[in-house]
């Protein structure tokens, strides 16, 4: 070999590695992973997890700096409902944080005695862990942590889904092949999960899907569109506050945090979200408080109509300052004026990443600005003022960001609308809900929409919605996945098909990462089968989802749906009332959503008229109620029938004979319209009206 060749050597060497190294990075964004996740939500992590167990590759790839979204993120007092529903990867999560707090080393501010074993359960029914629901953000966020580290995930953070050059998803044949992200990233593979609070994944991959409140009749329901009038005793004004920069003087201009705008009519459709706020960890351990901080461009005068709230003497200010583990606090928006920025987000669910930041910047600037302003601001009553001085963010939470929470509660934004859409009816178990993926239980709860001026010219919130479910609820594999013909490898178990008023119960923690963990199991299963995720047999994915412990039926034998009873039932949703009745569901044993009952009045105006049509016969009539101490003994029942009327009384005081639910008041011949009226005159306790059912006879 000559001299020249020899020279020559190294540098073709130095170049062929150069070229190598060249083709590593293409090699490795080029590598097909058999799920793809985008978001590092709880449901995020625990897509992951599911899909590793599953021994599929996978890849998260988000926006978020830390791991687990709101659960993370100072949502520590665990919205969780009827704790049985949750099971799987879930419910393991929260026995993780069980076995944290069982170390002393947790306990740096407080005896764990002092703590006590509050919102802790037992093992649950599949013999799973004990759990605790309630736990300090950054316990949270290291379980996450462990998760993505022990099952050896791969996680790309602060990689934002290209949403302007068109090129952020790859689609091929009605699948999406790849994402890109703002950097240049590409990650390809087989199934796909957008776990985003957001919901950017499923709308760039020309999903369906719906913003806003749906009109009531969209899907028949009550509870949807604008709710003028009804109020949420806890979130309105209860006191008469005057909206207007000079009081009485609508020309004077309108205050800061109200809307001049129309509020829309009862159960109309709009363009309006629920508020955001930041979760907060407070604390009054003085050697780990910060003090409120006084935000930049801090302007007091935004704070006048929580300074009339309360001058007109609201003390309800500190009725969720949850406790967490270590004297900390989850504090969550309570009251007519609170950390919620009512009417400030509308813009965001489809808002650029930099308006988003926008966005979330105003809320932080608002919150900041209210603590600061009731903790100093001399025009607070001096009680007040004084309690509230004695917070502060706590100072080992959040660390990077100055005690400040890292994720705003995105409490709702876009929600698919795919194969199954989940409604009111779904949540309150009047229906049977198909191809059961998981269950949810919590209360259907929106917070406010917006703040207007009422006719009368005083302010008032809308918007609010606490209804309670009767039971543990299924939710549908359907809602995970977009409608046929759109596309066949995209799961949605956060932004999942459902009416606003359903996504109000849907939206909890717990219920996100039972979510996730049915959307990783389908998409693994259908690579297996190598199925469009709109086709896999629900068989196949009931038989996986069981053995990994989801739960995916509850039966409660003291609460029963009106639909699977025989005869016909007529339920207190449809009776028609006379006089002031309340709604409720402390006691159990009732029909449907709960009962009514009218607040221990003797008022012979104040009844209850339960009406049927009934072909020509004799039906035994019966009536539903939850029997306790404080009923009359003395409930008085007419019935009309095809042979004059019949009263009956009633002690509600004594369980029902019949079944546990229903007591008979007799047999009767009806033929057409019939009437049972349950009345409150003379009673010597509360009368409750619930569901009258009409059993034919032979």
């Amino acid at each position: 070999m000559n001299k020249m060749k020899l020279r020559l050597l190294p540098v073709a060497f130095s170049l062929m590695m150069c070229f190598q190294w060249m083709l590593i990075p293409t090699a490795r964004a080029q590598a097909v992973h058999d799920v793809v996740i985008y978001g590092g939500t709880s449901a995020g992590v625990i897509s992951a997890v599911q899909a590793k167990r599953m021994g599929k590759s996978v890849v998260i790839v988000c926006p978020e700096k830390h791991l687990g979204g709101l659960s993370a993120g100072g949502l520590g007092w665990t919205d969780s409902g009827n704790k049985d529903a949750i099971g799987g990867l879930s419910r393991n999560f929260y026995h993780r944080v069980w076995k944290h707090y069982q170390t002393d080393t947790a306990w740096e501010w407080q005896e764990k005695s002092a703590f006590g074993n509050r919102n802790q359960s037992p093992p649950g029914k599949n013999g799973d862990g004990s759990t605790m629901w309630v736990f300090e953000p950054h316990v949270a966020e290291k379980v996450f942590e462990d998760l993505v580290r022990e099952n050896q995930i791969a996680v790309h953070r602060q990689q934002y889904l290209d949403r302007v050059s068109g090129s952020g998803v790859e689609m091929k044949a009605g699948r999406i092949s790849a994402i890109k992200t703002t950097d240049g990233r590409t990650f390809r593979g087989k199934m796909f999960i957008d776990a985003t609070y957001e919901g950017d994944l499923m709308a760039l991959a020309e999903v369906d899907y719906h913003v806003g409140r749906e009109a009531e009749e969209v899907y028949g329901e009550k509870w949807n569109g604008v709710q003028v009038g009804v109020l949420h005793h806890k979130h309105w004004f209860k006191d008469s506050i005057d909206p207007f920069i000079v009081p009485g003087d609508p020309n004077s201009g309108v205050l800061p945090l109200v809307s001049a705008e129309p509020p829309g009519e009862k159960g109309q459709g709009d363009h309006r979200l629920q508020a955001y706020c930041f979760r907060m960890c407070l604390t009054k351990t003085p050697d780990n408080r910060i003090p409120f901080p006084k935000p930049d461009g801090y302007e007091p005068e935004r704070y006048e109509l929580m300074r009339r709230v309360l001058v007109a003497g609201w003390r309800q200010l500190f009725n969720k300052f949850d406790p967490l583990p270590n004297h900390k606090t989850d504090t969550n928006n309570h009251g007519p004026v609170s950390t919620d920025y009512i009417g400030m987000n509308y813009d965001y669910p489809e808002a650029s990443d930099e308006r988003r930041q926008e966005i979330i910047a105003e809320h932080e600037r608002y919150q900041k600005g209210l603590l600061y302003f009731m903790a100093n601001d001399p025009g607070v009553p001096e009680d007040v003022r004084e309690a509230m001085s004695q917070w502060g963010l706590a100072k080992d939470e959040f660390q990077d960001n100055g005690g400040w929470p890292h994720q705003i509660y995105v409490r709702e934004a876009r929600r698919m609308i795919g194969r199954y859409v989940m409604t009111e009816h779904d949540c309150l178990d009047l229906k049977e809900t198909p191809e059961s993926v998981g269950m949810g239980s919590y209360t259907l709860d929106s917070h406010n929409v917006q703040r207007y001026i009422k006719p009368d010219g005083f302010v008032q919130n809308e918007g609010d919605i606490g209804v309670g479910t009767p039971r543990p609820y299924q939710i549908s594999y359907g809602s995970l996945v977009p409608k046929r013909g759109q596309c066949q490898n995209l799961l949605v178990p956060v932004c999942v098909s459902s009416s606003h008023i359903a996504f109000g119960s849907i939206r909890m923690e717990p219920v996100f990462m039972i979510l996730g963990q049915s959307a990783a199991t389908a998409a693994c299963l259908s690579i297996d089968k190598n199925l469009a995720v709109q086709d896999l047999p629900y068989d196949v994915l009931q038989e996986r989802l069981i053995a990994d412990g989801q739960v995916l039926e509850l039966e409660d034998v003291y609460q029963t749906a009106s639909r699977k009873l025989p005869g016909i039932v007529v339920d207190d949703r449809h009776a028609v009332f006379s006089g002031a009745w309340k709604t409720s569901s402390a006691n159990r044993g009732f029909v449907d959503s709960g009962y009514q009952h009218n607040d221990s009045q003797s008022d012979a105006k104040v009844t209850a008229s339960f009406e049927a049509t009934l072909p020509k016969g004799r039906y035994e009539v019966r009536l539903s109620y939850p029997p306790n101490k404080n009923r009359a003994s003395n409930v008085p029942v007419i019935i009309a029938h095809s042979r004059g009327t019949s009263k009956v009384t009633i002690d509600q005081r004594r369980s029902p004979s019949t079944d546990g639910v229903f007591q008979s008041v007799g047999v009767f011949d009806f033929d057409g319209q019939s009437t049972v009226v349950i009345g409150s005159d003379g009673v010597d306790g509360y009368v409750i009206a619930d569901a009258v059912q009409f059993l034919p006879q032979p």
